[in-house]
């Protein structure tokens, strides 16, 4: 037995999550050792924990035991391979500050925030740009009650742009204004990383002094699509004091304080704190928990921006395409307001 044969035999493998075989994919290391019967190589996978692991671990073996010899045992060593560092380029949007938004789950008002504070800083008399980077969930059209616009091409420096939707003082582009609102957007992480880049890369967006992007929740491609394409000035993570909540708040926090990855995180922000009935205004009910976000903040030593409470006009008002931060003087606007100061 020699290499070339285990190398020939391992080509009738095929990786489940490409259907390319092992030699093609580039798994083999290059460690294999003959001795005898016995033969052992390490088996490189983009993660530790592969979900095909196992099954490419069972067919490799077979596969030496089919194609040279029944008789022969192999030791099969199982490698982690290293994640390429992301590379910040120069921002293609020019902006004093650019911040995302990030929720580690869905439904902790994520939206809601970024919404507010968009106007806020507007309110401030900052201008303001919106990127909404939720290609399967966006909600900027239905918040800004701009749902029926469609952004117009501008020409500039030779080049055809899309020109934003101002609404509120604030500059905005979803994939919403371009999809039908009734039908989901299936895309792969490919599709929707090229289109979160062209509506960064190819709209008139102009000076601004703040470029917030609402982040779907988790982590995915569009995560590091954005990382990669804008030099972060910092993430404001949003969770609920609930503890399933925190868990993935906490994750997305690791995230972005990965070595690799090295954004600053700017702080914390609570929502749906507690609640206060109207006819009972000095009494509060921390309906998901009491804290949570507080303690997490102190925990991971980043700043706690602000705990809003569940209200129902900030509800109200992103679901009428009129956030609360318009009504100046509102008590529920005061708690966005301070966030804006934080920033």
């Amino acid at each position: 037995m020699y290499p070339q044969q285990v190398i020939d035999a391992l080509r009738h493998v095929r990786y489940p999550g490409t259907g390319k075989d092992l030699i093609e994919s580039g798994m083999l290391e290059d460690d294999i050792r003959i001795s005898g019967f016995e033969v052992s190589f390490s088996l490189i996978f983009d993660k530790e924990n592969d979900p095909f692991m196992k099954s490419v671990l069972k067919a490799a073996e077979a596969a030496l035991q089919t194609y040279i010899d029944p008789n022969i045992a192999a030791h099969i060593h199982v490698k982690a391979r290293k994640p390429a560092a992301v590379s910040h380029q120069p921002s293609a949007v020019r902006a004093k500050h650019i911040i995302a938004v990030h929720s580690g789950k869905g439904g902790v008002g994520k939206s809601t925030v970024a919404a507010n504070l968009a106007i806020a800083l507007a309110n401030r008399g900052m201008q303001v740009g919106l990127l909404d980077a939720d290609i399967h969930g966006p909600s900027m059209p239905k918040m800004f009650h701009t749902e029926d616009c469609r952004p117009v091409s501008v020409e500039e420096d030779g080049r055809t742009l899309i020109e934003p939707i101002e609404q509120y003082g604030v500059k905005m582009l979803s994939i919403g204004f371009f999809v039908d609102p009734a039908q989901a957007v299936i895309w792969r992480g490919g599709m929707a990383s090229n289109a979160i880049k062209q509506l960064i890369q190819d709209a008139h967006w102009g000076e601004l002094d703040y470029f917030l992007i609402d982040l779907p929740p988790g982590t995915s491609d569009i995560h590091l699509t954005l990382i990669s394409e804008l030099q972060l000035t910092g993430v404001i993570v949003v969770t609920t004091p609930q503890p399933v909540a925190l868990v993935d708040a906490r994750k997305g926090v690791e995230m972005f304080r990965n070595e690799k990855i090295n954004v600053p995180i700017l702080g914390l922000v609570e929502n749906m704190a507690w609640f206060t009935p109207a006819e009972l205004p000095e009494n509060r009910y921390y309906i998901f928990g009491r804290d949570g976000g507080k303690k997490l903040a102190e925990e991971l030593n980043v700043p706690l921006l602000g705990q809003i409470p569940l209200v129902q006009s900030i509800r109200e008002g992103g679901d009428e395409g009129t956030p609360i931060t318009l009504q100046k003087g509102h008590p529920a606007a005061k708690f966005f307001d301070d966030i804006a100061a934080h920033i």
